[in-house]
C-alpha cells in the first residue's frame, strides 16, 4: 500500500493531500529513509513524521485497505519519543 493512503487510513494524518504534501516536503521517513508518497509500506516498517519541533515515530502493525474509527488505530503502534 501506498504511504500516503496508509496515513490516511490509518487515521495518523486526516488528509491524503496533507500526507503527500508532508511526504514531498521531506518530513516523512520510512526505516530511517526520506519517503515519497508512493512508498511501499509493508508490516514491521517504522514511520517516522516531523510535525515542526515535535518527532512521532509509528510501527506498522497491519496493512488495510479500509480501517473504521475503531479499528484503524490496530493498525499501527505509536514508538515513544527519542527526545
Amino acid at each position: 500500500m501506498r504511504l500516503d493512503k496508509y496515513l490516511k487510513v490509518t487515521r495518523i494524518i486526516k488528509r491524503r493531500t496533507l500526507a503527500q504534501e508532508l511526504c514531498d516536503g521531506g518530513h516523512v521517513f520510512k526505516n530511517g529513509r526520506t519517503a515519497k508518497p508512493s512508498t511501499q509500506v509493508q508490516v514491521g516498517d517504522i514511520i517516522t513524521i516531523n510535525y515542526g519541533s515535535r518527532t512521532v515515530s509509528y510501527k506498522v502493525l497491519a496493512v488495510a485497505d479500509f480501517a473504521d474509527k475503531k479499528t484503524a488505530s490496530s493498525l499501527y503502534e505509536e514508538i515513544s519519543d527519542p527526545q
